[in-house]
């Protein structure tokens, strides 16, 4: 254990771990982690913190140096904290085991080591922002948030890596402006190293610029945005950001799901990076407020972006068999990454079906793409249905409906999995959902995109 008492320096950097009492003082500049991290076990048992971050290291040959003695009696719960079996029990109930972080350097490179202790970590769990020295990295463990949130002992260089093991392990590599010693990684910011529920947590907006705009229907646009070099952001699929932009002095904020710069975009290579760039399908309403203002931008102008939100897991494709989608104008950008994930990763599926509501012929986005799609994979198709159909349409017309609906939505086996996405005016996802139940379609088989 550690003695906190500052007249004896010997005594406050005593340390216990399994029983053992080590003098760590000869150590603490030359740990990894810094004075800091060897500092969160004054005064108790550094068991569990040891095991969190060192567990596959030998310890008695590591501290066998340092070694003191053998504790002579158990440690008692400091007055005022929860027991070890109570503390687990509390955060069992209420959400994931709490992560940890760890770092060490090298003379040009500083690593963040971020143990989630959760398996099934991707990219795009991970999100990190370098803005005005402050350094943010949030990782996105199940329905929360863990945050790492510090002013860094020293500048770093805008661009940086992040990678994800799959013993769920975030290492991010940061590159240090000056080649000297860090003394510890930084000071800690607001909510630094908290676990946080993320219905709980604020939006957080990087700024990015407006690379290219081009026209896909006669009222809708593909936006491209790069991300800052000091930002790392990848958006789950069915998942949305804001985007934000200040009219009239005054802040308006717009949800957007970003889509990939091609329906066919897993088939070839992309224009541009992946990791740097998003992509979105927007509408512009000549009489709205915010989507002129968005039309207006010039190449180089910059639009807020704030970090990703939504429920929709991709662990729904688990054993997918047949996906239909219904989709109603705009409503219709969910469904492009959908389509390119399921087609390509989704090994049981048997059928994959698009029904696409539009007005007219000229609002289908992307209706070359779609139908290209079709001949290119057999297991795809897609039917549209118009509203306000020219007379010489010989498709589907109407509104969404359950004659529609029940020559659709057929089974490729009787008892086949199901999962049936719906996105687009509310009244339009409202009544379809409405009628998908009156199909005898359960909750768990619909998934509805809302903003």
């Amino acid at each position: 254990m550690m003695n906190r008492n500052a007249a004896e320096k010997e005594r406050e950097l005593l340390k216990m771990t399994y029983r053992l009492v080590y003098n760590v003082s000869p150590y603490m500049e030359y740990h990894p982690g810094g004075e800091d991290e060897l500092m969160r076990a004054a005064g108790s048992d550094g068991t569990d913190l040891f095991d969190q971050v060192h567990r596959w290291v030998n310890y008695e040959s590591m501290l066998k140096e340092c070694l003191v003695g053998k504790m002579a009696v158990k440690l008692a719960a400091p007055q005022g904290m929860l027991p070890k079996s109570q503390v687990t029990d509390t955060l069992a109930k209420e959400g994931p085991v709490s992560p940890s972080y760890d770092w060490f350097q090298t003379d040009s490179i500083v690593t963040i080591i971020i143990y989630t202790k959760q398996k099934g970590m991707n990219l795009d769990s991970v999100i990190v922002d370098y803005q005005d020295v402050s350094f943010r990295a949030e990782t996105i463990i199940k329905d929360y948030s863990y945050l790492i949130h510090m002013e860094l002992f020293r500048e770093i260089q805008e661009n940086f890596s992040v990678r994800v093991a799959n013993v769920g392990k975030v290492e991010i590599d940061l590159k240090k402006k000056e080649h000297t010693s860090w003394k510890h990684l930084g000071r800690a910011l607001e909510n630094h190293n908290s676990l946080t529920p993320r219905k709980d947590t604020g939006l957080y907006y990087r700024k990015c610029q407006l690379i290219s705009k081009q026209d896909v229907t006669h009222d809708t646009k593909l936006f491209c945005l790069m991300l800052p070099p000091s930002s790392h952001l990848q958006v789950p699929i069915g998942q949305h950001v804001y985007l934000k932009l200040t009219i009239a002095g005054t802040e308006i904020v717009k949800p957007y799901t970003p889509v990939s710069h091609s329906l066919l975009s897993e088939l070839m290579a992309p224009l541009l990076p992946n990791n740097k760039y998003i992509y979105f399908l927007i509408k512009i309403y000549p009489a709205g407020l915010f989507t002129p203002e968005l039309d207006h931008l010039q190449i180089g102008d910059f639009v807020s972006v704030s970090s990703p939100e939504g429920n929709f897991k991709i662990s729904q494709f688990q054993e997918l068999e047949d996906l239909f989608l219904l989709a109603a104008g705009t409503g219709f950008t969910p469904m492009v990454k959908i389509l390119n994930y399921a087609l390509t990763n989704v090994p049981s599926l048997r059928k994959v079906k698009l029904m696409f509501f539009n007005k007219t012929e000229d609002d289908i986005i992307w209706r070359s793409q779609l139908e290209n799609l079709a001949f290119k994979d057999k297991r795809y198709e897609v039917e549209f249905v118009l509203s306000a159909p020219t007379s010489e349409w010989s498709g589907k017309q109407g509104h969404i409906s359950p004659a529609l609906l029940s020559e659709f939505l057929k089974r490729s086996l009787d008892k086949s999995k199901v999962l049936i996405c719906i996105c687009g005016p509310t009244p339009f996802t409202e009544q379809g959902i409405r009628l998908l139940h009156d199909l005898s379609f359960s909750k768990d088989e619909i998934y509805s995109f809302t903003a």
